[in-house]
This record gives structure tokens, sequence and C-alpha cells, in this order.
């Protein structure tokens, strides 16, 4: 019964308190929910994404001389695929072919046999440029090779047999060449297959008239396999899937018995993607984490802001005759009550904000239930710490001990006088350098090992510092209330006048509970920039990643037998463009390995798709651009290359190019002018960047394959008119939204634009309840000084200048440390997880709007609660004192 009364008692008359630790225990609820929402759907995105991507599920390479309908029906029995084609693969000593008066022949290349519905089940894995797709089809790089086009013949040059002639009906791409060609069945380490440059394809009846004899005489140079296409219902987590992809085709496996082994091209790319999935992880903790620790912090402080009071409670009732249990009931049901009603409220918030924010519905995930049901045991424990934990305390004091002493008196706490804020900032300090300086990656792909695995020991620097500036900021406040009355009172003299002094006292008194504030201000101002700069930086630097592999707003790409950029002044006058820039996309050997080369004028480069100082290895784009454009025969060329070669600024690196007149590979003289690690649409790997009007002086074809375009608009609509614009031409158009989901797979393909929403309003709901609930909890259990004051006539004025000042030291103190501490983890968390761009970014984003609204939103509640207190206080003279 004296619970139930005091209980009613409580809410009747104390509900601030209550509904404040409600608030605090429901916002962080709310904020782990909303993070385990986003991190369930960002990985099923991901998993789904990457799903999408890949053109061929399974590559089975059948054992010589076994039938591929026998293979067949054990498939469908085992995987139960959605679609499985038979593709032959046969080696070649040469390609030619006879343009006018000469002849041009290649090295080895592979012959590929294709069904008819080939292209209809797996469209991922040619692309039509010019022609017909009936027929015989041959690679671009093949085609630029022998210089053929579309009803010229080219001459097969089969193992042991006379070569044979067919008619080329169309010029493809492949953009998946590499998982295409692929060595199935190759052993473990041995590294990644180069695709074969000269490729020509048959319809499959050809192909087994032209290469069955050629596989009964050198059964090694023809091979079959089964192309396969699976149902795509797979679990939502990127290592499920991996694992449930990997369990069916060693089933297949082991069905077939040796007679043909699994190239498990789906499998590669899910394990790829758990590496992506455990960056996110680390990404939304990292940005997630520190608001959930305010929102800790937050409801201990709003809970303690009545400690006074419940200590002279408690000892009120031991007084009168409860006993300790009943005392601990007492305050175990108020703890109840706010967990309850905290964790329901922000269960119920989480559902909410995890359905506007989740791009796939995952509802229901495992990830998502045990994000939830974490979130719902750290709001019951966080209500126990807050409530019932100092009630326990309590108890164990005898009634008459209950008094308190005055602020600041006795021991510096532990941490104090262990230096613990330094040895923390140390700590991160040491971490951050060594992590830095040796480029280490947070998460990890051992070599041999299929999986990814995380360098935890990554974390230690950021939470260290972000601790260690906590509590140095709460040591530093505290200190100066402490010991630097006298200045305080100057600085202090403008607001308060003659109070200045006296008003620097009762702050120095108070240095607990105003340093408490500062520390709860720093950390929500911080925690609002930090996760305001990093996810700006971030989503810029995805548009950067998109724009460097489409290689600009909107790229068209040609041929070199029909170049984009013979329609360059067409597109160029299209609704929408800023700029336009040709680029020269062709192939030179370097020694033996032949290179993309891209030819531009760059000095106009720039213009039209950025050039980033990460994309060149002295870290200047300006300076390198012109040293390339000051020398006509300058070459800029990968960092491997240049180790490889051992070139210094200023040698002759000789390249063969391909004329235009004979159609020939012929030596061109260029000078090593610099390394260029990354270029808009190159490759990852060796390429070489040149001068354009020196590679068609050279060469004699003064075409450009390429054409970039920026825009001031929608890219997507830019797209579909330049689509228009070269209907008919073979050339294709892709613009950076698609260039987006083509990287899909890779994080910085999550759109954190959802989850950057709800972390900055969290952070605006923690900055306001840090000043104004804070402060105003505050103000109120010391209601009683400000009463006694009004009562021996202070003036209204003279209220203010308490108020006022409180308010100000713990708006400017947390605000000022609150903008160093979110400015440092932002560059942290950015330098840390340098593996997520691609390129790291130059510089932070800021966004100065919403920074403009946390300053609005974190000063306004200060504003209201001491204009409220300062009306209440000078109207509630002896009545407010009783009252007390």
């Amino acid at each position: 019964m004296l619970v139930l009364l005091w209980l009613r008692g409580t809410i009747a008359h104390r509900s601030p308190r209550l509904l404040g630790v409600a608030a605090g225990i429901a916002l962080t609820v709310a904020l782990l929910g909303a993070i385990g929402a986003f991190v369930g759907s960002s990985s099923a995105s991901m998993t789904r994404r990457a799903i999408a991507g890949v053109p061929v599920d399974w590559q089975v390479k059948l054992a010589p001389g076994v039938d591929p309908a026998g293979v067949r029906a054990i498939l469908d029995r085992v995987a139960h695929p959605d679609a499985a084609e038979i593709v032959g693969y046969a080696g070649v000593s040469g390609l030619s072919a006879t343009t006018g008066t000469t002849v041009q022949t290649t090295g080895a290349g592979r012959v590929v046999g294709l069904s008819p519905q080939y292209t209809q089940q797996f469209p991922g894995e040619l692309r039509l440029l010019v022609g017909s797709s009936d027929g015989v089809l041959i690679a671009q790089q093949t085609a630029a090779n022998l210089h053929v086009a579309p009803g010229d013949s080219v001459a097969v040059q089969r193992d042991g047999l006379p070569p044979v002639s067919v008619q080329v009906s169309g010029v493809v791409d492949l953009p998946n060449a590499d998982s295409f060609f692929q060595s199935v069945g190759a052993p473990p380490g041995s590294g990644p297959q180069v695709p074969p440059d000269n490729v020509l394809l048959l319809p499959l009846d050809r192909w087994h008239q032209l290469f069955d004899p050629q596989a009964a005489a050198h059964p090694n140079s023809v091979q079959t396999q089964l192309h396969v296409w699976l149902p795509h219902n797979l679990p939502a987590d990127p290592g499920a899937a991996f694992t449930a992809v990997q369990q069916r085709a060693r089933s297949l496996e082991a069905a077939l018995a040796g007679n043909g082994q699994v190239g498990d091209n789906l499998a590669a790319r899910l394990s790829g993607v758990q590496a992506d999935a455990l960056y996110a992880q680390l990404l939304f903790l990292f940005l997630g984490l520190p608001g959930a620790i305010l929102g800790v912090l937050l409801t201990l402080a709003v809970a303690g802001a009545g400690a006074d009071r419940r200590r002279r409670e408690q000892a009120l009732l031991r007084t009168r005759g409860a006993s300790a249990a009943q005392a601990l009931r007492i305050a175990g049901v108020e703890a109840t009550v706010a967990a309850v009603a905290g964790v329901a409220v922000g269960l119920a918030l989480a559902v909410v904000v995890g359905r506007a924010i989740a791009p796939l519905d995952v509802g229901v995930t495992r990830t998502v239930i045990i994000w939830r049901l974490g979130a719902s045991i750290a709001g019951l424990l966080l209500a126990l710490a807050a409530v019932l934990y100092p009630a326990w305390r309590q108890t164990r004091r005898l009634a008459w001990q209950t008094g308190h002493a005055a602020a600041g008196r006795g021991a510096p706490p532990l941490w104090q006088q262990l230096y613990l804020d330094g040895i923390l900032l140390g700590i991160a300090a040491v971490i951050f350098w060594l992590t830095a300086r040796s480029g280490y990656q947070v998460v990890l792909a051992p070599e041999g090992v299929a999986g990814s695995s995380v360098a935890y020991q990554t974390f230690l620097a950021p939470v260290c510092f972000w601790f260690g500036v906590a509590l140095f900021t709460l040591r530093i406040s505290s200190g100066g209330l402490a010991r630097g009355r006298r200045p305080l009172g100057r600085l202090l003299q403008p607001l308060a006048h003659g109070l200045a002094d006296t008003v620097a006292a009762f702050l120095g008194r108070q240095r607990l509970l105003v340093s408490r504030g500062v520390v709860l201000v720093a950390l929500a101002v911080a925690f609002a920039i930090s996760t305001a700069v990093f996810n700006t930086t971030y989503n810029a630097q995805a548009r950067v990643d998109a724009q460097l592999t489409n290689g600009a707003d909107v790229a068209v790409t040609g041929s070199t037998t029909s170049p984009a950029g013979a329609r360059l002044e067409q597109l160029s006058a299209l609704p929408g463009v800023v700029s336009a820039a040709p680029l020269q996309h062709r192939f030179a050997y370097v020694g033996t390995d032949l290179q993309d080369l891209y030819g531009i004028d760059p000095l106009r480069i720039g213009s039209t798709t950025p050039m980033a100082n990460a994309f060149f290895g002295n870290g200047n784009a300006r300076s390198t651009l012109a040293a390339l454009a000051a020398r006509p025969d300058g070459v800029l060329v990968s960092a491997e290359t240049a180790k490889d070669f051992q070139l210094q600024p200023g040698d002759q690196l000789q390249l063969r190019l391909q004329g235009g007149q004979d159609h020939q590979y012929h030596v061109v003289t260029f000078h090593f002018v610099g390394i260029v690690r990354e270029f808009p649409t190159a490759p990852k790997d060796s390429f070489l960047v040149t001068n354009a009007d020196y590679v068609a002086q050279q060469t004699g074809i003064a075409g450009a394959e390429v054409v970039l375009l920026r825009t001031s608009g929608n890219p997507a609509a830019l797209a579909g008119r330049a689509r228009v614009a070269v209907q008919g031409t073979g050339s294709t158009v892709s613009d950076i939204g698609a260039a987006r989901q083509q990287i899909g797979s890779s994080l910085t393909a999550v759109n954190l634009q959802g989850l950057t929403q709800v972390e900055l309003a969290f952070a605006l709901l923690m900055g306001a309840g840090a000043t104004g609930l804070v402060l105003a909890l505050g103000l109120l259990e010391r209601r009683r000084m400000f009463t006694v004051l009004v009562a021996l006539g202070a003036k209204s004025g003279q209220l203010g200048a308490f108020l006022w000042s409180e308010g100000l030291v713990i708006l400017l103190g947390g605000g000022v440390a609150g903008t160093l501490l979110g400015f440092a983890v932002a560059q942290m968390l950015v330098r840390l997880l340098t593996g997520v761009f691609d390129p790291p970014p130059q510089a932070l984003s800021v966004p100065w709007q919403y920074l403009l609204a946390v300053l609005l939103v974190v000063a306004a509640p200060t504003a209201i609660v001491v204009l409220s207190a300062r009306r209440l206080l000078s109207r509630a003279g002896i009545e407010g004192l009783r009252g007390t």
C-alpha cells in the first residue's frame, strides 16, 4: 500500500523527474532500435544488389567426355536452377583477317560456343555494340586488333586442323570477361587468370562442327561448361547467403562424383559483400554508439538532478518507520515504471523510424530482432542504474547521515587522481598514429581464408578519445569554476554587473552540477557535429566513387571504328549539359602487357569530371595535369608499372599502339611525367594516361571513343536525351545513378540518407535535452534557494544574473568543447575508415546549415528555461518557499 501511495504521489508531484528518466530511456532504446533496422536493411540491400550484379551464378566445368544432358539432370535434381545453358570453350593459336591490302594476325585466343537462348538467359555477359546478335560475334578489342566490322571474314587457326573462315555478324563487349573466362577448379592461391585479348563467339551448333574434331585430337584445348542461374531465395544476411550458396555448390559437386567442378561466382561475390557488411556494422556502431552513450548519460543526469531531494525523501521515510526493504521497493517500482514506459515508447518509435528509413522490409529479420531485444535490455538496465542503484546505495546509510555536504567538498574522484583522462587520450593518440601510419584496414581478408574479420582494436582510438575528452572537459570545467572565480567574475561582468563575483562564487559552489551540464552539452554537440560531418563526407565521396566508375555524370561510349567523339558537338548542345570532354580509350602494349590507354586534354578534363588529388602519385592533381600538358609526349603510368620499369621523371617509355593506316602495332616513344593511381572509367589495375593530340598524331586515328558530360540537372534525364542523339551508332550511354548500382555491393553504395536523418534528429533532441532539460531539472531542485533570494528582496534582474550566467557557462563551455571534439572525431573516423572510400576524401565536407540548426536547437532551450524560471521565481514569493 505504501508503495502505491508513494508512486501516485510521485506521478502527481514529481512527474518531471519521472518523465525525464523515461524520455532518456526512450531516446536510447529508439536510437539503438533504429540503428538495428538500418543495419539489417543495409545488409539485405547489399546482398540483394550483389546477387543481382552476378551475370552467371555458377559455371559448372564438365570433365572431358561427360554427357552434358546427364549433368543437367543432376543439376535439376540438386539445385533446381531457373536457367542452365551449355557453353563451349576452345583455345586457338590465332585469328587473322584481310582488310584491303593488309593482313592482321593476332596471338592465341578463345572461341566460344553459345546457344541461341544464352543472351536472353544471361544478358549481363554480352553487350552488342554494332551489327546483329545473330551469328558470329567478335569482341571489341579483337575487332580493333583485326580492324574488322560486321560483314568481314575472320580466319580461325585451329590446333592441328586446317584454318576455317567465318563471317562476323556483330561486335560485342564482354563486361564480365574476368569471370566468363575464369579457370574453374584452379587451386587456391593461384591468383586470378587474365582474360584472353582475342575472343570470337559462335552459335553452339557451328562451334561443335568446328571444334568437336579438335576436342578429339587435343582434349585439353576444349572444354564444356554449364552456365547456371539459381533461384535467389537466399537469406538477407550476406554471410548466411554465402553459406547457403556454398552448401548448394558442394552438394552438386558431391552428386557429380568427379564429373564436374563448380565455379561459384555467386558465392565469390557474396564473400566480398561479407567484408562490406562488416564495414557497415562498424560504421553504424561508430556513428550510433556515441548517441546511445549520450542517451545513457542524459538519463543518468536527469535522474541525478533530483538526487538531493531523493535522499531527503528517503531519509524522511526511514525516520517515520519505513524499512530499508520498503524504501528499496519504492525505488524499484519507480524504476520499473520509468523502464516500462521508456522501453515501450522507444520500441514504438524504433519501429516507426525503422519503417521510414529502411529501404527493404526487414522487420522480422534476426538482426533487427537482436538489436531491438538488446535495446530493450539496455533500457531496463539503464532504469536500474539511474533510479534503483542510487536508492540501494542510500539504504546502506543511516537515516541521520543523509544530510549532504556542500558542493565541492571531499577528495577528488578516483579517475581524477589517476589522471584517467590523460591515459585515455594517450591511448587514443598512440593507436590512431599506429593505424594511420601503417595504413591498417579495419576489415581484414587474410589470404587463403574465405571470410573476413574485424580489427576491433581500431575501435579503441575514437572510443578512448571520446571518453578522454569528456573527462578532460569535466576536469577543466570543474577546476576552472573552483579556482578561477576572479577570471570568471570578470567574464561575467557585462552580464551580472555588480553581482559578477557573487555569481562566480555561486557557480563555484555548484561546480559539480554545472560541469556535468557542460560535459553533456559538449557530448551532444560533438555527436551532432561528428555525425553530420562524417555522413556529409561519406555521401559526397560516394558520388565521387560513382563518378570515378562512370567517368562523369553521363558517359557516352563508342568504339575506335565508331567513336562517340564524332557526336561531340551534338552532345554538347543537349539541354542540361554544362560541359563536355572527349576521352580516347585505346590499348597499348607495355612490354608484353596490354594496358588501357586514355588520351585526354589535361587542361579541359577537369571541367567535366572531378580530378581529385588522390588520383595522382604526388597528391596534386593540378601540378600533375599541368606537367602532362607541358610535355606533348608525356605519359602517366601506374605505380606498379613505374616500379617494374624503374622509371624516373623524364625517362623514355616505348609503347606499342595500333596505327590507323595498316592497323598494326607500332612503337611510339613517350616520356614518363608522373604516376596515376585512379582515373575516370579506368580499371583498378594498370593503365596509361596521355595527351590525346599526341596519340592522334602518332597513330593517325583522331577520334575519341568516349564523351564525358557534366550536367546541372538530372543525370538520368540527360542520359535519355544522349541515347536518342547516338541512336544507331553502336554507342552506349551510362549515368552516375547506374554506376552506383554497378558498385552496389560496396559500402559506399549504401545510402546513409535515412540513417543520417535519424541520427541528426536524435542529436538535436539530445542536444536540447542536455541544455534545456538538465538545466530545468537542476533549477527545479534548487528552487528553494532561489525562492529564498526572492523572499529576501532579490529583483528580477538579479535573479536573471544567476540564471543567465549558469546557462551561458554551460552552453558556451559545452559548445566550444563539443565543436572541437566533433570535428576531431569526424576526422578520425574518416582516416580510420579510409578503406570505405575510393578515393579517400581530400577534405571533410561540412554541412554548415545543419550546424547552424544545432546551434539554434541547443541554445533555444537554454533561453526558454532561463526566461521561464525567471518569471516563475519572480512570482513565487513566500508561497513558493512553503512549497519547497
